[in-house]
């Protein structure tokens, strides 16, 4: 799944790395693959989605290729097998070590699909920091594994008989409540085998509701669109769709008043469109912690961050500690609800909030409806349609490698003047405007270049031509080309995708150019009434 301009997930193609995991394979096996024609490139380092679902069905298992590739058309996980393998790591082990061997006995496949990373143990502990924790209160984790949380609750003074836990694998809840007993000796029956996005609707019709709920729920499990609207309904979480989102919506739903939860999720919750409605949800309560983990699960290139909120109503003068590997600081709630999309920007630290509140406060208007977009040609195959020098029936095509804010590479690929077998290409005459402005579509840095010479691009570029916004085509480049606007996109996004649903959210500041022709950075921070620091941070003006 990729990410387009216009901020929705489609499936034009998967990495190259995500196809290796997929098939069990190394990456220079897929590449074999892609030069023998089993796969087809829609981008660079981008495989088409269309021609892997074609290898699954009609390659893999069926001709010979890699034993272990071959594998993937089985169910891995063979649950007679784990369960015998559970039996023999409880006799043998105790405690975090056991749940530890049985997470790495679980293949990849199994793991990815149900989203199986069990929580470090100084994780699961650092949660619980501050929180003041008597034996009555009642305890849950929604998706226990083999009871990290669980343990931590009863260790920091939750009474064993107090503490809930459900898990869809049996194994896990065997593996949890095994180690509930071993290490204080009570045989509970309260950690059950259930799925909790269903287990909560009866836990709701009960009036069954816990004080302190501290999970790491399944990110990004695969479930029925149809499920997930149905949950997303349940439990009031708009159109975040994502298993992390529901099971926010759904411990909400059974969290007493003034009650905790502490949820470890993926980086994308905080900034990613997806989760925008449940960002909304998360604001109208008490939030009193973000943390940031780093990487902290083998396997996953996503950071580890946590949200612990209280059940109680917020305040717009709330203080939420933020804190990052190196530093803990303050930020008020009102500086989170004050961004686009409620984006919970929690590494930026308060000053540099402010000088995001002052490029929103200054008169401006944004990109939304004011323009027309376009992705760059999806040829399908580059290696087949496109060539490193120029030759009769090809024309210059230009990469997002080849826009510099300076101007344009001189062109390093060339194309196929018949665009009729192409994958996709927008209507010609956006191609072919008199003027568009083109830019990087994978970076981290926002790079515009205001063509007027009807060029055209491949994928890695897109463009958007400006429609009535009372500035010209190259004005424009220059603010997006700006230093703070760079700035303020790395602060806000955090992304390494140059995003259509992001870029019509950054303030366009035309009045600038009401008494200036030409752009200047010193110019433009003078206008905004903001200063450089020294340590290439903003603050504004006194």
């Amino acid at each position: 799944m990729q990410t387009n301009l216009f901020g929705e997930i489609e499936t034009l193609g998967v990495t190259i790395e995500q196809a290796a995991k997929t098939v069990h394979v190394s990456t220079a096996t897929i590449r074999n693959w892609i030069k023998t024609g089993y796969l087809i490139q829609s981008g660079k380092g981008i495989i088409s989605q269309k021609s892997l679902e074609k290898f699954l069905v009609e390659v893999a298992g069926k001709e010979k290729l890699n034993s272990r590739a071959n594998k993937l058309l089985k169910d891995e996980h063979d649950h007679k097998e784990a369960s015998d393998k559970v039996s023999g790591l409880i006799k043998k082990l105790k405690g975090e070590s056991i749940g530890i061997e049985y997470e790495s006995s679980l293949s990849d496949s199994h793991r990815n699909k149900e989203g199986v990373y069990y929580t470090p143990s100084w994780i699961v502990k650092d949660l619980f920091k501050n929180i003041k924790i008597i034996p009555d209160l009642r305890f849950l984790d929604p998706c226990c594994g083999s009871g990290n949380f669980l343990i931590e609750a009863i260790r920091q003074g939750v009474a064993p008989e107090n503490v809930y836990g459900f898990d869809i694998d049996e194994n896990a809840v065997l593996i949890a409540k095994q180690r509930i007993a071993d290490e204080f000796g009570y045989e509970t029956e309260n950690i059950k085998v259930g799925d909790f996005l269903q287990e909560a609707i009866k836990l709701g019709r009960e009036n069954n509701s816990f004080d302190l709920i501290f999970t790491n729920p399944p990110w990004g499990k695969k479930i029925e669109k149809t499920s997930k609207e149905m949950y997303s309904t349940w439990y009031g979480c708009g159109n975040s769709l994502d298993t992390t989102s529901l099971f926010f919506g759904a411990s909400l739903s059974i969290l007493k008043p003034n009650g905790f939860l502490g949820f470890l999720i993926q980086e994308a919750f905080f900034n990613i469109t997806t989760f925008e409605d449940i960002r909304r949800k998360v604001v109208s309560k008490r939030i009193l912690r973000f943390v940031d983990y780093g990487k902290a699960f083998k396997g996953l290139v996503t950071k580890a961050q946590a949200i612990v909120v209280e059940n109680k109503p917020s305040n717009s003068l709330d203080l939420i500690e933020c804190c990052l590997e190196d530093k803990v600081f303050n930020r008020t709630l009102a500086s989170f609800i004050e961004n686009p999309k409620s984006i919970f920007n929690f590494r930026t630290h308060e000053t540099e909030a402010q000088v995001i509140h002052q490029l929103y406060a200054i008169q401006h208007i944004t990109l939304k409806d004011r323009a027309n977009w376009a992705l760059g040609i999806v040829t399908g195959n580059n290696d087949r349609f496109c060539i490193d020098e120029p030759q009769e029936g090809y024309i210059p095509i230009y990469k997002g490698s080849d826009i510099t804010k300076s101007g344009l590479k001189e062109p390093g690929t060339f194309i196929l003047n018949d665009f009729s077998n192409f994958q996709q290409v927008a209507p010609l005459e956006m191609y072919l405007s008199k003027e568009k402005i083109i830019y990087k579509f994978i970076s981290s840095d926002l790079c515009f270049f205001c063509d007027d010479q009807q060029r055209y691009i491949l994928n890695s570029a897109n463009l958007l031509i400006p429609v009535n916004l009372e500035i010209t085509a190259k004005q424009l480049t220059m603010l997006l080309n700006s230093e703070i606007i760079n700035w303020l996109f790395k602060k806000l996004f955090s992304t390494h995708k140059v995003l259509r649903g992001d870029l019509e959210l950054l303030p366009i500041h035309i009045g600038y150019f009401s008494s200036k022709q030409e752009f200047t950075e010193t110019d433009y921070l003078n206008y905004l009434q903001i200063i450089k620091t020294s340590d290439g941070t903003y603050c504004v003006k006194s």
